[in-house]
Order: C-alpha cells, then sequence, then structure tokens
C-alpha cells in the first residue's frame, strides 16, 4: 500500500443501521449462502461422478459452478457475521484482498459464461464438427483462459488501488469492500483511477455480453434447421444459460459503467449479485434439465443404497 497512509482499518457501514433489521436479515441470508455453497457443490460432485454427464457443456457447468462458490464466499460470510456485529470492520489490506478476490471471481465467472455461450454456439450451430472443436484439450484451454483472464483483470484493479493514499476517513459507505466506495476514502483525486475502473470492469462486461447476445442470436436463426424435438431441447438448454447471464450482467452493467458519484444507492444491487443470483444458478440449471436431475437422483439413491448396505 502508499506509504502516505495513515489509515490501517476501515469501518464498514453495512446494509441497514436498524438491529432488529439487520438480525431479520442474517436469518434470511445465512439459509440463502448455505444454499448457494450445497447447491453449487453438488452440481460440481454430480458432474465429476455421473459417467452421463462427460460433454463438455457439463465441464464448463461444474466449474462454473465452483466459481459461484469462491465469488459468493468472497464477501458472504463476513457480511452475514457483521451483522450481528455492532461495529463492523475490515484491515485496509483485507479490504484490498476482498477487492483482488471478488474481482478475480466474477471475471472468471463472466468469461466462463461467455465460453458456455460459445460451445452451445458450436453444437447447434456446426454439430457434425463439435466433438472436434469441442475437444477435451480445448475445453480446458478455454477454462485456464478464463481463470487468467480473471487474475489479469484482478491485478489491474489492484494496482491501481495500492497507488492511492488513504490518511482519512476511514468509513467506507457499503457491505463489503469494492472499488468505488474505497476511491472515495483516498486524499486525492481519483477521476483517473474510476476511469481505469470504467474501461476495465465495465468494457469487458458489456462486450462479454454483446458476445454472449450476438451468439444467441445466431443460435436462434439457425434452430429454424432443426427438428420441433431438436428444437426444444435446444431452446431449454440455452434459456436456462440465458436467465443466468441476465441475472449477472444486468447489475454488473448497471454498477460498473457509471461514475462513482452515484454510487451510494446501490447496495441492494450488489446484494442481488453477491447473495442470490449465485444461490440461484443450480436452481435455473437443474430445474430445467432432465439430465442433470436424472444423475443427482442417482447419485443420492447410491448414497442412501450404500448406507443402508
Amino acid at each position: 500500500m502508499a506509504s502516505t497512509n495513515n489509515v490501517t482499518e476501515l469501518i464498514i457501514v453495512g446494509l441497514f443501521q436498524d438491529p432488529e433489521v439487520q438480525r431479520a436479515c442474517f436469518v434470511m441470508f445465512l439459509p440463502v449462502y448455505l444454499a448457494t455453497v450445497v447447491g453449487n457443490g453438488l452440481i460440481v460432485l454430480t458432474v465429476n461422478v455421473s459417467k452421463s454427464l462427460r460433454s463438455p457443456m457439463y465441464f464448463f457447468l461444474s466449474y462454473l459452478s465452483l466459481v459461484e462458490i469462491t465469488y459468493s464466499s468472497t464477501v458472504v460470510p463476513k457480511f452475514i457475521t457483521d451483522l450481528l456485529a455492532k461495529i463492523k470492520t475490515i484491515s485496509l489490506e483485507g479490504c484490498v484482498a476482498q477487492i483482488f478476490f471478488f474481482h478475480f471471481f466474477g471475471v472468471t465467472e463472466i468469461f466462463l459464461l461467455t465460453v458456455m455461450a460459445y460451445d452451445r454456439f458450436v453444437a447447434i450451430c456446426k454439430p457434425l464438427r463439435y466433438t472436434t472443436i469441442m475437444s477435451q484439450f480445448v475445453c480446458r484451454l478455454l477454462v485456464a483462459v478464463s481463470w487468467l483472464g480473471g487474475i489479469i483483470h484482478s491485478m489491474v484493479q489492484i494496482l491501481v488501488t495500492v497507488q492511492l493514499p488513504f490518511c482519512g476517513p476511514n468509513v467506507i459507505d457499503h457491505y463489503f469492500c469494492d472499488l468505488h466506495p474505497l476511491f472515495k476514502l483516498a486524499c486525492t483525486d481519483t477521476s483517473v483511477e474510476g476511469v481505469i475502473v470504467l474501461a476495465n470492469s465495465g468494457l469487458i462486461s458489456v462486450f462479454s455480453f454483446l458476445i454472449l447476445v450476438s451468439s444467441y442470436i445466431v443460435i436462434l436463426y439457425n434452430l429454424r434447421n432443426h427438428s420441433a424435438e431438436g428444437r426444444r431441447k435446444a431452446l431449454s438448454t440455452c434459456a436456462s444459460h440465458i436467465t443466468v447471464v441476465l441475472l449477472f450482467f444486468g447489475p454488473a452493467i448497471f454498477l460498473y459503467m457509471r461514475p462513482s458519484s452515484t454510487f451510494t444507492e446501490d447496495k441492494l444491487v450488489a446484494v442481488f449479485y453477491t447473495v442470490v443470483t449465485p444461490m440461484l444458478n443450480p436452481i435455473i440449471y437443474t430445474l430445467r434439465n432432465a439430465e442433470v436431475k436424472n444423475a443427482m437422483r442417482k447419485l443420492w439413491e447410491k448414497t442412501v443404497n450404500s448406507e443402508v448396505g
């Protein structure tokens, strides 16, 4: 961190100030986080154990679920415990670390969603070449590139942040550490840093979203040549993915494509994409996917039978 820092600890304002409301939020958000970990963990386990889920689509889904767990875990556990604390604090180094991992896993998820759209594009538009194009090596390479992209993005954010001097105040107006509220505490002009964040976070979200939308427009166009049953199966798979994309990209673009001066009213939007969306993804993918539901049922039956035996 910059050598002129007088601030070593930050006070987090939190989501609400009323103790009763905070306790109610604790009761509500703790089961949501547990459902996120269990639901996404079950998808990871099912895909890795089940022999029927060996296609690239499920390979990418297992990594998406793993990222959802880590992404949510960078923010939600501390957020939940802070709901019961009178004074919510975090060290400046801990704040920067939270920003790093939050953006790392968040952008990795963006790239994975884009990769999943590409996988559906190849499967529907180039079915005869699908197994050749989406080989095991290519799938692993695409996942590795997604993780690498997340690391590079997050390192840029942190390199911008650690140059800033923090000499007071030390109250961060949010329920977790993120770039815009932390920039407000810097005792220097952060307009240039704000532009860098806008370019780095906002443009990644927008360009990835445009690629996703373009992919699905081409997919829907090509579905005209498929049979009714083929269209139904393809649309069912694509609908799940499109729903997850909209739930994730909508709030991200809303928050990071605007100047930091308009940030104060955005806490509830942040709750949606840090707490709620990671829990919804396994529900969306399993409810609309018979193969995943069947694989989970077989895994459950196998577990029960082994315990009885």
